[in-house]
């Protein structure tokens, strides 16, 4: 009878296994399906997981933190507390983005402290600490509250090119090698090299981790993504090279911009004295179990393509997830046509802002100030984060910032046009305090006041949803496998030519009565036709055909009116009250949708053009956007916290 894997790998002849983090609970629904698998899929293949005998379990960090609590309605904080009761015995690992955190911002040295307290306590053992900057200063804090807590510190360097290889002027060999040093000596316990775009090819990772290991005596790691399709050959060259640890993933979850899988490198290295003695077929149960949750996340899961890979990677060098956000930016904006201007713009602007790996938060960063260029000319359009990234707030550049452009982009900003040169967390105020003051009346619980910290304004939603404070449906409501089941039973009987289109119903009649009704804070306009017999009277949304309902009695119809909008000095109450634009007139519109943050002027205001009028929240990063013209302010739109469309009118100036 044949042997199965499982019995052969006991004649391993092991004498430097590899070992392997497994990133499924992490990276690969994060980089598969925008972090949305929930804690109750997690659950119940936990205990076998946590038995198969990975080195670390990545299950934190990165973007978990922010999907749970805005779009998942979970306390992040509970996510790690309930896998490690069941999970004792594998260490949980987390990325954390440094000064960031796991935020999009570096935060000042208590919260910092606190964050790295508080999720040392609730679970985390291994913190791979890395900074989109490779700016060593932004470990200072967080290698230091991690030390104290008595946990491992992976510092981490994350892997950029300018060229097709490791080379050229900024990250070429000697790079690497002195970013290495400085870690070792600053306390690392073990290094990793992140490749978040998939960009390392075979050779540059056997002749890295070649150099890396004549210097550095901690263990070293490898991080990569398969968007290139190099994922699994760069990491049997690393094996060769001396690796210690490398980043994998069950089936289900890998390839495409996830991890390569984990089951084919444990073939791969079988009965090799890097043979991981991992068990297979253990880990082919998980698959299957994971095959069976798979299809309530499709909805997230990128299947415009055939291939598995993203060629333009090793063309244009933009990892997959930042594609994912160009497209989707250019959507929004009604503009997908002009991808290719964009591509062509970015790595000019990436030059431009110091030759910044693209990583979280500086992909983000680079990837929108881009789209602001194409969609509103070159820095007409200025995030608050390319601000502060220019003033110094993020670090130090791998290269210097083109100074006309520095110039440029600190004209007006608050806290000087001059540019910082020591370290972030050095100029920023505590903020731990105000935290514990804003949410006082609603909770004291430290994981608490740290959502608000990191995010205040979703934070406090969420916050308030879990307090009970506001009622309704929170977050987004995921498909169940009885509703995905049911769906692919309509596409079997519309494909086999089972349905048929029902009959349009009669439009509205001149009777027909028009109300606005508010959705969750969305004004809809509604029609309502009472019929002439007993049944049910029609209604549907303004325009649209129209759907039989029970009439409404005369109070849930004076109750449906609109009512008239308090005046207000300086805006209209609710974006349904159309500001218009008159002869000599010149208006501000929205270039895209977002959250109208808040107003830079009021009524009355001289303003020049370009000036910064109105602060957009868009793309996670809050945008300014300049004024048409120059003149008096002379009204103001929807309120600030307002959601708005592009082409929105958000203000509107007299021309002078």
């Amino acid at each position: 009878m044949a042997k199965s894997m499982a019995t052969e790998k006991k004649e391993s002849i092991q004498t430097n296994p590899l070992k392997i983090t497994d990133t499924t609970f992490r990276d690969a629904h994060q980089s598969s399906f925008a972090t949305r698998l929930r804690i109750d899929d997690m659950e119940p293949i936990a205990e076998k997981l946590d038995s198969a005998g990975f080195h670390s379990i990545e299950m934190w960090g990165g973007a978990t933190f922010d999907v749970a609590h805005r779009f998942l309605g979970e306390d992040p904080w509970e996510r790690v507390i309930l896998l490690k009761k069941l999970m004792p015995k594998t260490p949980f690992q987390m990325l954390l983005r440094g000064q960031n955190l796991v935020g999009y911002r570096n935060y000042p040295d208590d919260v910092v402290y606190a964050f790295c307290q508080k999720s040392a306590e609730v679970g985390i053992d291994i913190f791979r600490v890395f900074d989109a900057l490779n700016d060593e200063r932004n470990f200072i804090t967080a290698f230091d509250a991690i030390q104290k807590a008595g946990k491992h510190i992976q510092a981490t360097i994350c892997f950029s090119l300018t060229e097709r290889k490791i080379g050229g002027p900024v990250f070429n060999m000697e790079y690497y090698i002195k970013k290495a040093g400085i870690l070792e000596d600053m306390g690392a316990h073990s290094l990793c090299i992140k490749d978040m775009a998939g960009l390392i090819s075979p050779y540059d990772a056997f002749d890295l981790i070649t150099e890396l290991k004549k210097i550095v005596k901690i263990p070293i790691q490898l991080h990569t993504h398969y968007t290139s399709g190099m994922a699994s050959m760069a990491y049997l060259k690393a094996v060769e090279a001396g690796v210690d640890i490398v980043d994998c993933c069950l089936a289900p979850f890998a390839l495409r911009s996830s991890q390569p899988a984990v089951e084919p490198i444990i073939a791969a290295l079988l009965g090799t004295p890097r043979d991981t003695g991992l068990n297979l077929d253990l880990l082919a149960e998980l698959d299957e179990y994971l095959e069976t949750r798979a299809p309530k996340y499709r909805e997230f899961f990128d299947t415009s393509k055939m291939a598995v890979i993203d060629i333009g990677v090793l063309l244009h060098q933009i990892p997959g997830g930042m594609q994912s956000n160009l497209i989707n930016q250019l959507k929004e904006a009604g503009a997908l046509d002009r991808l290719h201007e964009v591509h062509k713009d970015l790595p000019l602007t990436r030059k431009e802002l110091g030759y910044p790996p693209l990583v979280t938060p500086t992909s983000q960063i680079v990837g929108v100030q881009a789209v602001a260029n194409v969609l509103m000319g070159r820095y007409k359009m200025i995030s608050s984060e390319v601000k502060d990234y220019c003033y110094g707030l993020y670090g130090k550049p791998p290269a210097q910032i083109d100074p006309d452009v520095q110039k440029t982009v600190l004209v007006g900003y608050p806290k000087g046009s001059t540019p910082i040169t020591k370290r972030p967390g050095d100029v920023l105020e505590p903020e731990m305090e105000k935290a514990k003051e804003a949410v006082k009346a609603i909770t004291n619980d430290l994981g608490d006041i740290l959502i608000y910290a990191l995010y205040p304004r979703t934070g406090m939603k969420y916050l308030r949803h879990k307090y009970g404070l506001d009622k309704g449906p929170y977050g987004e409501k995921l498909k169940t496998l009885e509703q995905i089941k049911a769906e692919q039973e309509l596409i079997k009987k519309a494909k086999e030519g089972h349905l048929v289109e029902k009959p349009k119903p009669a439009p509205f009649g001149p009777s027909a009565k028009i109300y606005q009704v508010s959705v969750e804070g969305e004004v809809f306009e509604v029609q309502v036709q009472e019929s002439e017999d007993s049944s049910p009277a029609s209604v549907g949304v303004h325009g649209s055909a129209p759907v039989a309902v029970s009439a409404p009695t005369p109070a849930a119809a004076r109750s449906s009116e609109p009512k008239t909008a308090p005046s207000h000095a300086s805006r209209s109450k609710s974006s349904t009250a159309k500001l218009t634009v008159q002869e000599g007139e010149a208006a501000l519109y929205a270039p895209m949708p977002g959250t109208l943050v808040r107003y830079e002027v009021a009524i009355g205001d001289k303003v020049a053009e370009g000036q910064s009028l109105v602060i957009l929240e868009a793309m996670k990063m809050e945008n300014a956007l300049p004024s048409p013209a120059a003149g008096i302010i002379k009204a103001l739109g929807p309120e600030p916290g307002s959601s708005v469309a592009k082409g929105d009118i958000l203000l509107v100036i007299n021309k002078q």
